[in-house]
Protein backbone atom coordinates (compact mmCIF):
# COMPACT_ATOMS: atom_id res chain seq x y z
CA UNK A 1 0.00 0.00 0.00
CA UNK A 2 1.45 3.41 -0.88
CA UNK A 3 1.94 5.55 1.85
CA UNK A 4 0.68 8.81 0.36
CA UNK A 5 0.45 12.85 1.38
CA UNK A 6 -1.44 15.68 0.27
CA UNK A 7 0.31 18.33 -0.84
CA UNK A 8 -1.38 22.01 -2.02
CA UNK A 9 -0.06 24.53 -4.00
CA UNK A 10 0.55 28.25 -3.26
CA UNK A 11 -0.03 31.61 -5.46
CA UNK A 12 1.78 31.68 -8.64
CA UNK A 13 0.17 28.21 -9.66
CA UNK A 14 -3.47 29.67 -10.83
CA UNK A 15 -4.57 29.87 -14.54
CA UNK A 16 -7.97 30.91 -16.07
CA UNK A 17 -9.88 27.83 -16.84
CA UNK A 18 -8.71 26.49 -13.60
CA UNK A 19 -11.79 23.79 -12.12
CA UNK A 20 -13.55 23.73 -15.51
CA UNK A 21 -13.66 20.37 -16.73
CA UNK A 22 -14.18 18.94 -13.00
CA UNK A 23 -17.01 20.92 -12.13
CA UNK A 24 -18.99 20.30 -15.40
CA UNK A 25 -18.38 16.95 -15.03
CA UNK A 26 -19.24 16.32 -11.33
CA UNK A 27 -22.40 18.09 -9.69
CA UNK A 28 -20.26 18.26 -5.93
CA UNK A 29 -17.21 19.96 -7.71
CA UNK A 30 -20.01 22.59 -9.01
CA UNK A 31 -21.78 22.59 -5.71
CA UNK A 32 -17.80 23.37 -3.41
CA UNK A 33 -17.95 26.71 -6.58
CA UNK A 34 -21.25 28.04 -5.36
CA UNK A 35 -20.14 27.39 -1.69
CA UNK A 36 -17.40 30.12 -2.38
CA UNK A 37 -19.61 32.11 -4.16
CA UNK A 38 -21.69 32.54 -1.31
CA UNK A 39 -19.31 32.61 1.40
CA UNK A 40 -17.31 35.43 -0.60
CA UNK A 41 -20.03 37.21 -2.04
CA UNK A 42 -18.79 37.02 -5.49
CA UNK A 43 -18.59 35.13 -8.70
CA UNK A 44 -15.45 33.64 -7.35
CA UNK A 45 -16.70 30.33 -10.30
CA UNK A 46 -16.23 32.59 -13.15
CA UNK A 47 -13.26 34.37 -12.29
CA UNK A 48 -11.89 30.89 -12.23
CA UNK A 49 -13.68 29.41 -15.69
CA UNK A 50 -13.27 32.80 -17.59
CA UNK A 51 -10.88 35.45 -16.24
CA UNK A 52 -10.23 37.79 -17.06
CA UNK A 53 -6.46 36.89 -15.93
CA UNK A 54 -5.39 40.47 -14.50
CA UNK A 55 -8.44 40.25 -11.87
CA UNK A 56 -7.68 36.47 -11.20
CA UNK A 57 -3.61 37.45 -10.52
CA UNK A 58 -5.26 40.11 -8.11
CA UNK A 59 -3.61 38.42 -4.39
CA UNK A 60 -7.11 39.10 -2.83
CA UNK A 61 -8.71 37.26 -5.75
CA UNK A 62 -6.17 34.84 -6.40
CA UNK A 63 -5.95 32.92 -2.52
CA UNK A 64 -9.59 32.11 -2.73
CA UNK A 65 -9.13 30.95 -5.84
CA UNK A 66 -6.35 27.96 -5.58
CA UNK A 67 -7.85 26.91 -2.23
CA UNK A 68 -11.48 26.40 -3.75
CA UNK A 69 -10.00 24.29 -7.01
CA UNK A 70 -7.56 22.92 -4.29
CA UNK A 71 -10.39 21.27 -2.16
CA UNK A 72 -12.54 20.41 -4.88
CA UNK A 73 -9.54 18.42 -6.52
CA UNK A 74 -9.06 17.09 -2.51
CA UNK A 75 -12.85 15.86 -2.26
CA UNK A 76 -12.96 13.91 -5.50
CA UNK A 77 -9.80 11.53 -4.21
CA UNK A 78 -11.76 11.67 -0.75
CA UNK A 79 -14.62 10.38 -2.84
CA UNK A 80 -12.69 7.73 -4.17
CA UNK A 81 -11.31 6.34 -1.22
CA UNK A 82 -8.01 8.28 -1.76
CA UNK A 83 -6.72 8.66 2.22
CA UNK A 84 -3.62 10.70 3.13
CA UNK A 85 -1.48 10.08 6.01
CA UNK A 86 -0.30 13.80 6.17
CA UNK A 87 -1.20 16.54 4.48
CA UNK A 88 1.44 20.14 3.92
CA UNK A 89 0.71 23.18 1.86
CA UNK A 90 3.25 25.65 0.28
CA UNK A 91 2.17 29.06 1.80
CA UNK A 92 -1.61 29.66 1.14
CA UNK A 93 -1.78 26.11 0.37
CA UNK A 94 -0.96 25.42 4.22
CA UNK A 95 -4.98 26.54 4.13
CA UNK A 96 -5.77 24.13 2.06
CA UNK A 97 -4.06 21.46 3.81
CA UNK A 98 -5.49 22.50 7.13
CA UNK A 99 -8.88 21.58 5.57
CA UNK A 100 -8.09 18.48 4.43
CA UNK A 101 -6.96 17.42 7.62
CA UNK A 102 -10.64 18.38 9.30
CA UNK A 103 -8.88 21.28 11.24
CA UNK A 104 -10.55 24.00 9.43
CA UNK A 105 -14.12 24.21 7.52
CA UNK A 106 -13.59 25.14 3.76
CA UNK A 107 -16.12 28.50 4.58
CA UNK A 108 -13.89 29.58 7.24
CA UNK A 109 -10.73 29.00 4.89
CA UNK A 110 -12.11 30.85 2.36
CA UNK A 111 -12.81 34.34 4.35
CA UNK A 112 -9.56 33.59 6.03
CA UNK A 113 -7.83 33.50 2.83
CA UNK A 114 -9.74 36.30 1.25
CA UNK A 115 -8.55 38.81 4.08
CA UNK A 116 -5.07 37.43 4.02
CA UNK A 117 -4.97 38.18 0.50
CA UNK A 118 -6.12 41.50 0.89
CA UNK A 119 -4.11 42.33 3.58
CA UNK A 120 -1.20 41.36 1.45
CA UNK A 121 -2.13 43.14 -1.90
CA UNK A 122 -2.09 45.97 0.72
CA UNK A 123 0.98 45.72 1.95
CA UNK A 124 2.63 44.76 -1.70
CA UNK A 125 0.71 48.41 -2.84
CA UNK A 126 3.42 50.29 -1.07
CA UNK A 127 5.84 49.24 -3.27
CA UNK A 128 7.83 48.44 -0.79
CA UNK A 129 10.31 45.25 -2.34
CA UNK A 130 9.88 42.11 -4.09
CA UNK A 131 11.35 38.88 -4.53
CA UNK A 132 13.43 36.79 -6.37
CA UNK A 133 15.21 33.42 -7.16
CA UNK A 134 18.22 32.16 -6.38
CA UNK A 135 20.28 29.06 -8.60
CA UNK A 136 22.19 27.06 -8.05
CA UNK A 137 23.66 28.42 -5.00
CA UNK A 138 23.73 26.39 -1.58
CA UNK A 139 21.89 27.88 1.60
CA UNK A 140 24.62 29.34 3.17
CA UNK A 141 26.29 31.50 0.31
CA UNK A 142 22.51 32.53 -0.27
CA UNK A 143 22.35 33.72 3.35
CA UNK A 144 25.61 34.91 3.41
CA UNK A 145 24.52 37.05 0.08
CA UNK A 146 21.83 38.32 2.38
CA UNK A 147 23.68 39.67 5.25
CA UNK A 148 26.01 41.56 2.78
CA UNK A 149 23.62 42.99 0.70
CA UNK A 150 21.69 43.50 4.22
CA UNK A 151 24.39 46.68 4.68
CA UNK A 152 22.08 48.58 2.47
CA UNK A 153 18.78 47.50 3.68
CA UNK A 154 16.10 44.48 4.27
CA UNK A 155 17.06 41.48 2.59
CA UNK A 156 16.41 37.34 3.54
CA UNK A 157 16.09 33.89 2.45
CA UNK A 158 12.29 33.36 2.20
CA UNK A 159 11.81 29.90 0.72
CA UNK A 160 14.03 27.07 0.79
CA UNK A 161 11.91 25.37 -1.97
CA UNK A 162 14.72 22.18 -3.06
CA UNK A 163 18.13 21.88 -3.48
CA UNK A 164 19.89 24.92 -5.89
CA UNK A 165 16.77 26.84 -6.08
CA UNK A 166 16.14 29.61 -2.79
CA UNK A 167 14.07 32.70 -2.97
CA UNK A 168 15.12 35.63 -1.31
CA UNK A 169 12.73 38.98 -0.57
CA UNK A 170 13.73 42.11 0.52
CA UNK A 171 13.52 46.17 -0.11
CA UNK A 172 13.88 46.32 -3.91
CA UNK A 173 17.59 48.03 -3.38
CA UNK A 174 19.24 45.34 -1.08
CA UNK A 175 17.22 42.99 -3.16
CA UNK A 176 19.21 43.69 -6.53
CA UNK A 177 22.39 44.24 -4.25
CA UNK A 178 21.84 40.33 -3.17
CA UNK A 179 21.34 39.26 -6.01
CA UNK A 180 24.69 40.82 -7.63
CA UNK A 181 26.46 39.31 -4.54
CA UNK A 182 25.13 35.72 -5.15
CA UNK A 183 26.16 35.82 -9.18
CA UNK A 184 29.66 37.05 -7.56
CA UNK A 185 29.43 33.55 -5.12
CA UNK A 186 28.39 31.25 -7.92
CA UNK A 187 24.63 31.24 -8.57
CA UNK A 188 23.92 29.99 -12.15
CA UNK A 189 21.12 32.56 -11.98
CA UNK A 190 19.52 35.42 -10.02
CA UNK A 191 16.88 36.53 -11.45
CA UNK A 192 13.80 38.65 -9.72
CA UNK A 193 10.13 37.42 -10.07
CA UNK A 194 6.97 39.25 -11.52
CA UNK A 195 5.31 39.16 -7.91
CA UNK A 196 4.22 42.66 -6.25
CA UNK A 197 5.58 42.73 -2.85
CA UNK A 198 8.45 40.59 -0.31
CA UNK A 199 6.58 37.81 0.93
CA UNK A 200 7.68 35.92 3.48
CA UNK A 201 9.81 38.32 4.41
CA UNK A 202 10.43 40.37 7.88
CA UNK A 203 8.87 43.27 5.80
CA UNK A 204 5.31 41.51 6.24
CA UNK A 205 5.60 41.73 9.69
CA UNK A 206 2.36 44.32 9.92
CA UNK A 207 0.58 41.80 7.92
CA UNK A 208 1.31 38.86 10.51
CA UNK A 209 -0.07 41.58 13.46
CA UNK A 210 -3.37 42.15 11.52
CA UNK A 211 -3.97 38.46 10.69
CA UNK A 212 -3.63 37.24 14.29
CA UNK A 213 -6.29 39.50 15.08
CA UNK A 214 -8.58 38.19 12.27
CA UNK A 215 -7.25 34.30 13.76
CA UNK A 216 -7.90 35.24 17.19
CA UNK A 217 -12.05 34.59 16.85
CA UNK A 218 -11.33 31.60 14.33
CA UNK A 219 -12.06 27.80 16.40
CA UNK A 220 -9.68 25.31 15.34
CA UNK A 221 -9.83 21.41 15.39
CA UNK A 222 -7.68 18.92 16.14
CA UNK A 223 -6.20 17.73 13.05
CA UNK A 224 -7.27 14.09 11.89
CA UNK A 225 -3.61 13.33 10.19
CA UNK A 226 -0.67 16.09 11.08
CA UNK A 227 0.07 18.98 9.24
CA UNK A 228 3.60 19.91 8.05
CA UNK A 229 4.00 23.09 8.39
CA UNK A 230 6.09 25.99 6.23
CA UNK A 231 7.71 27.78 9.62
CA UNK A 232 9.52 24.51 10.46
CA UNK A 233 8.96 21.59 8.58
CA UNK A 234 7.93 19.45 11.26
CA UNK A 235 4.58 17.67 11.61
CA UNK A 236 1.95 19.80 13.98
CA UNK A 237 -0.63 18.02 15.76
CA UNK A 238 -2.17 19.75 18.11
CA UNK A 239 -5.01 22.55 17.26
CA UNK A 240 -3.57 25.19 19.50
CA UNK A 241 -0.22 25.32 17.83
CA UNK A 242 -2.11 26.12 14.19
CA UNK A 243 -2.84 29.91 14.69
CA UNK A 244 0.58 30.53 15.48
CA UNK A 245 2.42 28.54 12.56
CA UNK A 246 -0.21 30.71 10.18
CA UNK A 247 0.81 34.30 11.56
CA UNK A 248 4.44 33.33 11.93
CA UNK A 249 4.05 31.95 8.40
CA UNK A 250 3.43 35.38 6.74
CA UNK A 251 6.57 36.80 7.79
CA UNK A 252 8.93 33.71 7.91
CA UNK A 253 10.50 31.80 5.63
CA UNK A 254 9.13 28.23 3.83
CA UNK A 255 10.92 25.55 4.61
CA UNK A 256 9.69 23.35 2.00
CA UNK A 257 12.49 21.04 1.35
CA UNK A 258 12.79 19.97 5.19
CA UNK A 259 8.86 19.68 4.80
CA UNK A 260 9.52 16.96 2.21
CA UNK A 261 12.35 15.18 3.64
CA UNK A 262 10.52 14.88 6.95
CA UNK A 263 7.50 13.27 5.37
CA UNK A 264 9.60 10.70 3.21
CA UNK A 265 11.82 10.03 6.84
CA UNK A 266 8.14 9.07 7.90
CA UNK A 267 7.83 6.84 5.48
CA UNK A 268 6.03 8.82 2.42
CA UNK A 269 6.30 7.37 -0.87
CA UNK A 270 3.72 8.72 -2.74
CA UNK A 271 2.81 12.70 -3.14
CA UNK A 272 0.05 14.04 -4.80
CA UNK A 273 -0.37 17.46 -5.61
CA UNK A 274 -3.83 18.35 -5.25
CA UNK A 275 -5.03 21.57 -7.08
CA UNK A 276 -3.99 23.67 -9.92
CA UNK A 277 -0.51 23.59 -11.39
CA UNK A 278 2.42 21.26 -11.06
CA UNK A 279 5.28 23.39 -9.03
CA UNK A 280 5.06 21.43 -6.39
CA UNK A 281 5.57 18.23 -8.18
CA UNK A 282 8.70 19.49 -9.91
CA UNK A 283 10.00 20.74 -6.57
CA UNK A 284 9.40 17.35 -5.03
CA UNK A 285 11.59 15.52 -7.81
CA UNK A 286 14.96 17.72 -7.18
CA UNK A 287 14.20 16.40 -3.14
CA UNK A 288 13.71 12.97 -3.43
CA UNK A 289 14.21 10.48 -6.66
CA UNK A 290 12.77 7.64 -4.58
CA UNK A 291 9.30 8.73 -4.39
CA UNK A 292 5.94 8.23 -6.95
CA UNK A 293 4.61 12.13 -7.94
CA UNK A 294 1.31 12.54 -9.17
CA UNK A 295 -1.13 15.37 -9.16
CA UNK A 296 -4.96 16.05 -9.53
CA UNK A 297 -6.37 19.35 -10.89
CA UNK A 298 -8.46 18.16 -14.28
CA UNK A 299 -10.08 14.92 -15.59
CA UNK A 300 -7.20 13.54 -17.39
CA UNK A 301 -4.87 14.30 -14.05
CA UNK A 302 -7.56 12.74 -12.40
CA UNK A 303 -7.72 9.65 -14.74
CA UNK A 304 -3.98 8.49 -14.08
CA UNK A 305 -3.60 9.16 -10.96
CA UNK A 306 -6.50 7.00 -9.52
CA UNK A 307 -5.12 4.47 -12.38
CA UNK A 308 -1.36 4.65 -10.94
CA UNK A 309 -3.17 4.01 -7.26
CA UNK A 310 -5.60 1.23 -8.30
CA UNK A 311 -2.45 -0.47 -9.95
CA UNK A 312 -0.41 -0.02 -7.11
CA UNK A 313 -2.79 -1.78 -4.62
Amino acid sequence: MARIAFVFPGQGSQYVGMGKSLAEKFPQIKESFNLANQTLGFDLTNLCFHGPEEELQQTANTQPAILTVSIACYNLLKDRGIQAEVTAGHSLGEYSALVAAGALDFSTALRLVRKRGQLMQEAASKGVGGMAAILGLDGQKTREACAEAGKIGIVEPVNYNCPGQIVIAGENEALDEALKIAKEKGAKRAVRLAVSGPFHSSLMQPVSEKLALELENINFSEPEIPVVTNVSGTYLREAEKIKEALVQQVCSSVQWEESIKNMTAQGVDTFIEVGPGKVLSGLIKKISKNVQILHVEDLDSLEKTMGCLEGGQ
